[in-house]
Order: structure tokens, then sequence, then C-alpha cells
């Protein structure tokens, strides 16, 4: 998707894009299929993160294309490339436990922001096998924050 130069990615993502709508149907379809969804998720995993807004204490779900290895839950707070950190990142950092849905698994999970060799490390991996990813890093002048979803003990 291009954008006029003169304006900002963040706004023109903002102002062409409904997210709340497109999160909405890809949360029907991963929940219809077991964590699937269509369109520009297709043949990608997914995983929806229940998080806790940091200003409004309201339950919100984000749909994500994670990094699975090693039984291992990596989540990207790419934002498409744009200049701000997605909101549901803010709120993780404010409200850590989450509640994570794995095709038909639901489990709690505690979110941790990886640094340094450790995040640039499964950034690379994550841009290895979902290329576009190394395109958002490419966007934006912040550093994309990885975040380690870990389970919770039972």
């Amino acid at each position: 998707m291009e954008w006029p130069p003169e304006q900002s990615y963040d706004r023109f993502v903002t102002e062409h894009i409904d997210f709340d709508a497109m999160n909405r149907e890809v949360i029907r379809q991963f929940r219809e299929t077991g964590g699937k969804a269509d369109g520009a998720f297709t043949g990608k995993p997914l995983v929806l993160v229940h998080h806790i807004g940091a200003k409004s204490g309201v339950e919100r779900i984000a749909p994500l294309v994670p990094l699975l290895t090693d039984d291992r839950i990596y989540v990207f707070a790419s934002k498409g490339g744009a200049d701000t950190d997605p909101d549901w990142y803010r709120n993780l950092v404010a409200n850590p436990h989450v509640t994570v849905e794995l095709g038909t698994e639901r489990f709690s999970a505690t979110a941790r922001t990886l640094t340094g060799s450790e995040r640039d490390a499964i950034y690379a991996a994550q841009c290895a096998v979902e290329p576009q990813f190394a395109d958002y890093q490419r966007r934006t002048k912040r550093l994309i924050p990885v975040v380690e979803l870990v389970r919770d003990s039972a």
C-alpha cells in the first residue's frame, strides 16, 4: 500500500484501515476454524492475545502473527512499521498478565519484552519466516518491540 509522502504513515494507516472491524473478522474466523483466518492472514500462524487497557481497564483482544518456536510464543509490536507502538503493546507493558488463544487452546501467560541480542535474534528469526517484518522495521525509526508470551504455571 502506497501513501502520499506529505502524509505520515501513521496517519495514513489510521485514516484508511478500520482495525476494529478487521480484528473482529479475524477473531471470528480464528474461533470458527480453530486458529486460522483468510485474507492477509492466509497460511500464517495466529494467536489471540487478551489484554487489559492501560487507561480504560477494559479487556481487548489483539489477533497477532507470532513466531512459534521451541514451545515458545513471540509477538511483535510492529504496527505495520508505524512510528508509534500499537495500543496492545502499551497495554501489555502496563498489565503483563494476559490470556492467549492458540488454535483451540486457551491459557494464561505473562508478557515479557525482550531486549538486546535476545530481541535482535528473535526479530531476525521472524523476518526469515515472515519477510514483511523486515519491511516494517525499515519503515520506522523506532526499534520494534518483541514480546515473549510466557505460559503461566498450572
